[in-house]
């Protein structure tokens, strides 16, 4: 398995979803003064600066976020994301702390981030940017509460009947007030392989979107009806012509732009003979570690970010981290 945790699999909440269908959860919440609220639009989350000058999450009190943002993706905009269950109430000691039950973490889920009112060091910031910079309490709060904005922005019709359908269980559900019928947040799997061959050298790909010296390594959707293990096989071959034999599965990370979930995996080659599509994949290459570390230093090859799961198995096969570029 990769050895560390991937920055956007990390949480320190107790998603509490045996409590979503209660009817007074989020009149409870929104009342409860130690209920904190974080601010999140189109994939990015409010954030200010945390200890040692790593971002942190604005955590704002339920009242504090529905005056400063007035609107919402959603009818009264709120998305219940869990109890933390590690770190107590924020800023308390364990004397203050006592037997009080730990906060609780809303969304507040904004269409106009313009009319947001953010305070004096706040900002609006990209989970894809700041995901792998984030303590693991809120890079899981920032992922969930991302991945349900985006849900919520592309499903306000029933996919049956076209009809309005309306938020329950505290935001995770949307009923279709026509047939009543319940629709849930989307999950797309998705396969990303570190393809390595017999002299234990990376494939690494470029996109046909992307600049010519930005690499990563390859990925696809699953299909219907279709196993991970041949996805895996499947892609590698669509997008490069390489042969795949085992596969071994390293870890999964959430990835909500807007509804992915990337797991991860070793592939052996059996081929090394290079063919790109050039649909989706304008060049691919093999990579001994020494070029690869050499080609980064340099800044002839550009890798993912440290948010993605891509960096963390390009990371496992090189044996630590890559340097930056000098």
């Amino acid at each position: 398995m990769i050895a560390t945790e991937l920055p956007l699999a990390r949480t320190r909440t107790d998603r509490a979803g045996d409590l979503r269908t209660r009817p007074d959860l989020m009149s409870a919440l929104l009342t409860d003064p130690t209920t904190r609220t974080l601010l999140v639009h189109d994939g990015q989350v409010v954030t200010r600066a945390g200890g040692r000058g790593r971002p942190a999450l604005a955590l704002l009190t339920a009242p504090e976020a529905a005056l400063l943002a007035p609107g919402a993706t959603v009818e009264d905009g709120w998305a219940f994301l869990g109890y933390d269950d590690a770190d107590g109430l924020p800023g308390a000691s364990p004397a203050e702390q006592g037997d009080r039950e730990p906060p609780a973490y809303l969304a507040r889920l904004v269409t106009d981030p313009a009319a947001v009112v953010l305070l004096a060091g706040d900002t609006w910031t990209s989970l894809r940017e700041i995901g792998g910079d984030l303590s693991s309490r809120d890079a899981g709060l920032a992922t969930s509460a991302v991945a349900l904005s985006e849900w919520h922005a592309r499903h306000p019709r029933c996919p049956r009947c076209g009809q309005p359908t309306r938020v329950v269980q505290a935001g995770w559900v949307r009923r279709c007030v026509a047939d009543g019928s319940e629709h849930y947040p989307r999950t797309d799997p998705a396969v990303i392989m570190a393809v390595v061959d017999d002299e234990d050298r990376l494939l690494l790909g470029s996109s046909t979107a992307w600049p010519r010296d930005r690499f990563s390594t390859l990925a696809g959707f699953v299909e219907a009806g279709e196993s991970i293990e041949h996805a895996v096989r499947r892609e590698v071959r669509e997008e490069t012509g390489v042969v795949i034999g085992e596969v071994q599965y390293r870890g999964s990370q959430p990835w909500p732009f807007p509804a992915s979930l990337m797991l991860g995996f070793r592939a052996q080659a059996l081929t090394t003979e290079i063919q790109v599509d050039g649909a989706e994949i304008a060049q691919a290459r093999w990579f001994a570690r020494l070029e690869l570390r050499a080609a980064v230093r340099s800044g002839a090859v550009r890798l993912p970010s440290r948010t993605s799961i891509a960096r963390g198995l390009i990371e496992e096969w090189y044996g630590g981290e890559l340097p930056d570029p000098l």
